[in-house]
């Protein structure tokens, strides 16, 4: 695996460095603290594209750029430094496309991969539930068959990118047969696919993450998403990309942290010098940057082995709990060095904060994490 970026790679991030300062920091500053709007989300998302935002996991004869996985980490990291809610909603669509191409028919991804290639389409996926979180093998939402259809019924939560999806890949249950009891489906929201409930939280107060409502609604059998009982392996599987994805966010936004206090450790003066050249400023300074530059090496290490295809749940497990951590480490030592600044909402290191202590329990928190990492090296669950 290299450790340095090739010439491409460093064109290609020089390039998108400029363009999300140029183009997309003002709406990531007008959005700071709101949600996004849906017709705005669809019009970012479709400027983001020549660039592989979406399309760069997917190969080039079904409209994508054949982008490996370490380059289209580079993208992210890029976006979620500037703008970590449409950073999120581009991600989770594009989660949701490579469900369809990886597990779908010809059909499914005739109908659905190019609308949401070119954002026409926003995508989620739900699998968490109210009293359901990190054991999907124990989901009540249940698909019964009923003629040519299904009939869904149960809630979802948790659900990035919900209240303004189009499209959403459900996991329910289908039988009673321990893991292979768990199915996908394609569900669309309109007209009577699933009702949405905006949830408040902490911070990424841009992205939406909504609680989702089935209804008896009834979905095609022949939007079911690949066989029967494979729900859970398929889920577990993309939950190693997912984790990288993650601990990118988190390094996104460490990075934006770690820019903002070494300008103002450059600018601020006290007791006749800039903070900058006192001792424990710079302590704190040479430990943000030591664990970004951690963070980002387990991450890229996880991202080039799923670009390989290879089992790295224990990589990515290592990438997602670390980088979070880190993130908070970071953007904790931010506000300490803006002082009282720092909780003010006139500088971005607050929101930074904020932002990052939300990552640690999506996709599995900091203990799953390690609990995956120790069943691995010993042979033996805790779970």
């Amino acid at each position: 695996m290299r450790l340095d970026l090739t010439e491409e790679q460093k064109l290609m991030q020089q390039s998108v460095r400029k363009f999300l300062e140029n183009e997309m920091r003002p709406y990531a500053e007008e959005y700071a603290d709101k949600m996004i709007i849906k017709e705005v989300a669809h019009q970012l998302l479709k400027k983001l594209l020549p660039f592989g935002y979406i399309v760069g996991a997917f190969p080039e004869e079904v409209g994508g750029m054949a982008l490996d996985a370490v380059s289209q980490g580079i993208l992210y990291e890029e976006l979620f430094r500037v703008f970590p809610g449409l950073a999120g909603v581009a991600f989770i669509t594009q989660e949701c496309a490579l469900s369809l191409y990886e597990g779908g028919s010809d059909k499914q991804i005739q109908r659905y991969l190019p609308r949401l290639l070119s954002a026409e389409l926003i995508g989620c996926v739900a699998v968490t539930e109210p009293g359901v979180g990190s054991n999907p093998a124990d989901l009540t939402m249940r698909a019964v068959p009923e003629g040519d259809f299904y009939r869904l019924n149960g809630e979802k939560i948790w659900i990035s990118n919900g209240s303004i999806s189009d499209v959403c890949i459900v996991l329910a249950k289908t039988g009673d047969e321990g893991k292979k009891s768990l199915s996908r489906f394609i569900v669309e929201k309109e007209p009577n696919g699933y009702s949405v409930r905006e949830l408040k939280k902490l911070g990424l107060h841009a992205w939406p993450t909504s609680e989702l409502f089935f209804d008896n609604t009834l979905v095609p059998k022949e939007n079911l998403l690949g066989r029967p009982g494979d729900g859970l392996k398929e889920t577990l599987k993309a939950f190693e990309r997912a984790r990288c994805f993650v601990a990118l966010a988190a390094i996104g936004i460490a990075q934006a942290a770690l820019e903002a206090a070494i300008q103002y450790a450059q600018e601020r003066k006290q007791w006749g010098k800039s903070i900058g050249q006192h001792q424990l400023i710079q302590e704190m300074i040479a430990d943000m940057a030591t664990e970004l530059d951690a963070a980002r090496l387990l991450a890229y290490r996880g991202l080039y082995l799923v670009g390989k295809g290879v089992r790295c749940d224990t990589q990515t497990s290592m990438a997602k709990w670390y980088a979070t951590e880190a993130a908070v480490r970071i953007t904790s030592h931010a506000i300490q060095i803006h002082g009282a600044y720092g909780l003010s909402k006139e500088f971005p290191v607050e929101r930074y904060f904020r932002d990052a202590r939300m990552l640690t329990i999506p996709d599995g928190s900091t203990q799953i994490q390690k609990l995956i990492i120790a069943r691995n090296m010993l042979g033996m669950a805790a779970f």
